[in-house]
């Protein structure tokens, strides 16, 4: 993708947002957004199916630096030597969540949110699987992975949805750590793994 593509289609997903921000997503046209954007309608559509796709799509773009592997050094906070620890990947994500310029905040929050958070589960499933449980090197042999991974990434987007609704009063390592404690019997980080006393049920290492 060239440069004049890419400045294309940050303007769609500008002009978007914004009208997301405002009213509902089936209230919104293919011709307000190209309005707001002030693009063809061949142009969007050279870039977008269906409004359905570009919601997709303006999701994979939201929230592909919020989940990268790779966080690197930002202003607000640096995750970039953390090694993969859950704790600080969960902290990273809120801190993207707060501060992104492109409100995902706003958007999550808005009327049109549930159709966000849909894409957003969907993201923290494959996170939770990839990241979160494989840093984890012991686990509740009794619960099955994939009722795990729903478990946790649900408990993450009820978090946030709790988060915005407190005005996000809590700093996102206060989030962390409320979130980390919830999930603690059920994943356990290295350090925090231990042999069971005797006639104790615990965890089995993997």
């Amino acid at each position: 993708m060239d440069r004049r593509q890419k400045k294309t289609r940050a303007a769609i997903f500008e002009a978007f947002g914004k009208l997301l921000s405002s009213k509902s997503y089936s209230k919104i046209t293919v011709q307000e957004i190209i309005d707001a954007a002030n693009v063809g309608r061949a142009t969007f559509y050279a870039h977008f199916e269906t409004k359905d796709f570009l919601l997709k799509e303006m999701c994979a773009d939201l929230f592909e630096h919020v989940f990268s592997a790779a966080p690197t050094a930002e202003s607000s906070h640096d995750f970039s030597l953390a090694g993969g620890e859950p704790r600080a990947i969960i902290t990273h994500i809120l801190y993207h969540l707060r501060d992104s310029d492109k409100n995902i905040i706003g958007i999550l929050s808005c009327e049109s949110g549930e159709l966000f958070l849909c894409f957003f589960r969907q993201y923290l499933r494959e996170l939770t699987a990839a990241y979160l449980l494989s840093a984890a090197s012991c686990k509740n042999a009794e619960i099955p992975l994939d009722f795990l991974i729903n478990h946790v990434s649900c408990g993450f987007v009820g978090m946030i949805q709790w988060w915005i609704k407190n005005n996000l009063k809590e700093t996102p390592e206060e989030l962390a750590g409320y979130f980390m404690s919830v999930i603690a019997p059920a994943i356990r980080s290295g350090e925090e793994v231990r042999e069971p006393d005797a006639g104790e049920e615990g965890t089995t290492c993997i």
